[in-house]
């Protein structure tokens, strides 16, 4: 069954006709071409695929398309102001905190919609964010260096 929904990503609106049973992240990758959020275990799991929901941290391999009608929908792409980067971006650069890569589309948009709710958080609180972003690179340390760096200091978090 197609369902039509309304929803705002990354700034921009769009209208699309979307099958009950596809995901947000499927939308997001198949149907405006945002390929920021990964597929990876497609269960909810790993967090590739995280993207900020109505000002929440979602897998949106979880979130089935038509619950996202009228959503506001942040991705990696949204960070990116005229060509200058986020300073979680450049904190993730400095720190040496992207390895592969794979993991660090959810891992900025965990971080992001921490620091958007808790501008200076401890790192206990760091942890707490990101436990459900798995990393087989980094390590997480220099993750949350990088998070700890850019904490109270983001003009826009």
């Amino acid at each position: 069954m197609l369902h039509e929904i309304s929803l705002t990503v990354n700034g921009d609106h769009y209208t699309l006709a979307v099958h009950s049973h596809h995901t947000l992240l499927q939308v997001l990758r198949e149907q405006t071409g945002i390929t920021s959020p990964k597929r990876g275990c497609e269960n909810g799991e790993c967090g590739a695929c995280t993207v900020i929901l109505n000002g929440l941290p979602v897998n949106s391999c979880l979130v089935l398309a038509p619950e996202a009608d009228g959503a506001v929908v942040e991705t990696v792409e949204s960070l990116n102001k005229g060509g200058t980067l986020h300073p979680l971006q450049e904190a993730f650069i400095e720190h040496n905190a992207v390895q592969c890569g794979f993991c660090t589309p959810g891992m900025l948009m965990s971080s992001k919609a921490l620091l958007d709710r808790i501008p200076n958080p401890t790192e206990d609180q760091i942890r707490d964010a990101l436990v459900g972003n798995l990393c087989r690179c980094t390590g997480y340390l220099r993750i949350i260096e990088a998070i700890l760096d850019v904490a109270g200091s983001c003009d826009e978090p």
